[in-house]
């Protein structure tokens, strides 16, 4: 039984490790040119597609959650109608 713990611990350690199987290109360089050209795009539109449609569908969720809460701040605020 204890033999298949080592086993099991030895195993992790070796998927586990910290050293690196392939190279990585740094893409950091390409990113900070990319956010810091001047070119009269806000710096949270500059990510391209994916940040336009993740800025809107995050406008679009904040005015629905305001709304809302308008609505049941006004709900809250007038009395019920007895029968």
């Amino acid at each position: 039984m204890f033999r298949a713990f080592l086993g099991l611990r030895q195993l992790s350690q070796r998927t586990l490790s910290t050293t690196a199987r392939r190279q990585v290109q740094n893409k950091v360089p390409e990113k900070q040119k990319i956010f810091q050209e001047d070119n009269g795009i806000p710096v949270y539109l500059k990510g391209g597609a994916g940040d336009t449609v993740l800025y809107k569908c995050t406008m679009a969720l904040t005015v629905l959650g305001t709304g809302f809460v308008v609505y049941e701040l006004v709900s809250a605020a007038l009395p019920k109608k007895k029968k």
